[in-house]
């Protein structure tokens, strides 16, 4: 993170990331998945962790913000809510284990929309640059020690977990990137964006308007 440090003294930088959250039933759900594996194998990331499918993070200055939510806005307005399914877990050996998104392709394509409008916007600097996440996935616990990973994906490799939900609009959170440990600051709401499936004459009117 120095990169991020050393840039325009007096630009407070901050850290984004834009994500699809479940309905609160199926939040709980998996919530409790969290806060047992956290338990069984002493893992704080995993209660920490709020159950969300993560679509981009970035680093960029808070003055980039207004553009950054507009361009993101635009986009939103022309996609059209979608079905995302869950089913079982899969890992990223040998630091995450997470449940499967089995309906990939609505969420790629929403994240190369993303991407085509925004990528520009998001980029700090050129070793800042934004990180879209094109395996979707929704992360029960990251940064496990080997054993935590080992232990836990023997358990969970054979563990069965099945949800659905409906993404009717996506989320941007925000947080100050600090010398200090800005990893115990917490993420807040910069913005939603509801999806709206409105034809595209009606976006570019409003985009240059």
């Amino acid at each position: 993170m120095r990169t991020i440090i050393d840039t325009i003294p007096g630009y407070r930088v901050y850290q984004y990331s834009l994500l699809l959250s479940p309905h609160e039933e199926l939040w709980n759900r998996i919530m409790k998945v969290k806060e047992e594996f956290s338990t069984e194998y002493k893992s704080d990331h995993a209660r920490w962790g709020k159950p969300q499918i993560t679509l981009v993070n970035f680093v960029q200055y808070g003055m980039m913000e207004e553009r950054i939510i507009n361009r993101l806005r635009t986009v939103a307005m022309g996609y059209p809510p979608f079905k995302v399914e869950l089913k079982d877990f899969g890992s990223f050996p040998s630091h995450t284990i997470y449940i499967n998104v089995t309906s990939k392709l609505p969420v790629q394509r929403l994240i190369k929309e993303i991407r085509t409008d925004g990528q520009r916007l998001m980029k700090l600097n050129d070793d800042n640059k934004p990180h879209f996440i094109m395996e979707p996935h929704l992360t029960i616990a990251r940064k496990l020690k080997p054993w935590q990973y080992e232990k836990g994906w023997l358990e969970y490799s054979n563990k069965h977990f099945t949800g659905r939900f409906i993404a009717s609009s996506m989320t941007l959170l925000k947080r100050p990137v600090d010398e200090s440990d800005s990893y115990r600051m917490k993420y807040h709401i910069a913005a939603k964006f509801e999806f709206q499936n409105l034809p595209v004459t009606t976006k570019q009117g409003e985009l240059f308007g």
